[in-house]
């Protein structure tokens, strides 16, 4: 009844709102049939809806993919996250987003009950449309790694330009991982962020990963790692790999893994490159001790400007360890600004 009213309103006055935020609300299918009329209002210019937690599926979808097909230019951010949308959902909105001259750059789907199926209706829509989507968030979803391969099909497409990829707590394990890194080693130039923690990635998947992080005109700035069974193996593949191309990565959150100290000790060399500009590195929960706060403050002073975020918490460090850390932080060159 709320959204009846609100769309009545803004049908009333549509051409200046530019954003719309109703996430956690109890919308549902009935709610969004009712903004829908506001949303293929030709003077509607929308570019940012938000429906996430609102009690929605796959009826909202066919009317949202209807009403914006009417006037699909302006909208550039939906977000549909931990809504029951499923794979039937995901089929309702492809036509809105096979739309040529629908221009979404960003698409939230976390939470929404999706699995392979959604994901290959979803590969296929946007390999119709692929230059404009820059960021797509699939993070708790029943993915895995035939969902995975699903998609490698649109990374790899030569006009896709996606910056940042959401794939946290999907069931994908080294096999995705391998399917990931050869579609973006086909096409590398773009992607920014990628988020593979809580899954079964293991120091094979990472094998893989390394040898995409090599590649030349691939620049990632932000990789997420935390929680993916992986250990000092791990370190030693993406130290190597990284000390080939040092100057991208700007963030590494590698926290809950079972790297102990001599997984830091790998990760140091890699810490101690003056071409190496990380920012922001977490390793909670990663089984460190003093020996290991030794190696990292030891690399860190040499290379001690660039970081501003350490996260060292639920490790065995202990006052000797502090200690260790305490000749970095009175470094004259030592920026940090935030140490957990």
């Amino acid at each position: 009844r709320g959204c009846d009213f609100l769309s009545s309103a803004l049908r009333s006055n549509p051409s200046h709102l530019r954003e719309l935020d109703l996430s956690n609300n109890y919308i549902t299918d009935s709610g969004v049939k009712q903004l829908s009329d506001l949303l293929k209002y030709p003077k509607c210019k929308l570019e940012n809806l938000g429906l996430s937690s609102c009690h929605i599926n796959e009826e909202a979808c066919a009317d949202l993919s209807s009403a914006l097909r009417s006037n699909p230019s302006h909208l550039k951010e939906l977000d549909l996250s931990e809504n029951e949308i499923t794979d039937s959902g995901i089929e309702k909105l492809s036509p809105l987003l096979e739309d040529s001259r629908c221009k979404l750059k960003k698409l939230g789907l976390r939470s929404c009950y999706i699995n392979e199926d959604g994901c290959a209706v979803l590969s296929s829509a946007l390999r119709s449309n692929p230059s404009h989507l820059r960021e797509l968030d699939l993070s708790n979803n029943n993915i895995t790694d035939s969902g995975v391969k699903q998609l490698s099909d649109l990374l790899k497409h030569p006009e896709c330009k996606l910056e940042k990829l959401g794939l946290k707590s999907c069931r994908i394990n080294e096999e995705g991982c391998a399917d990931l890194s050869s579609a973006l080693r086909s096409n590398p130039s773009h992607l920014r962020e990628l988020d593979l923690s809580d899954n079964y990635i293991t120091d094979s998947g990472v094998k893989q990963l390394s040898d995409l992080l090599k590649h030349p005109e691939f620049k990632l700035e932000k990789l997420w790692l935390r929680s993916c069974h992986v250990n000092e193996v791990s370190c030693a593949d993406l130290s190597s790999a990284l000390r080939s191309k040092p100057s991208h990565l700007r963030e590494l959150d590698l926290s809950n893994n079972y790297f102990t100290d001599s997984g830091v000790k790998q990760l140091s060399d890699l810490l101690a490159d003056s071409q190496f500009k990380l920012q922001k590195l977490g390793l909670r929960s990663c089984f460190i001790s003093d020996r290991g706060c030794d190696d990292l403050s030891s690399a860190l002073r040499s290379n001690p400007s660039h970081l501003r975020e350490l996260d060292l918490s639920d490790n065995n460090i202990t006052d000797s360890g502090v200690k260790q850390l305490s000749d970095l932080l009175k470094h004259p060159q030592c920026k940090l600004e935030k140490l957990w």
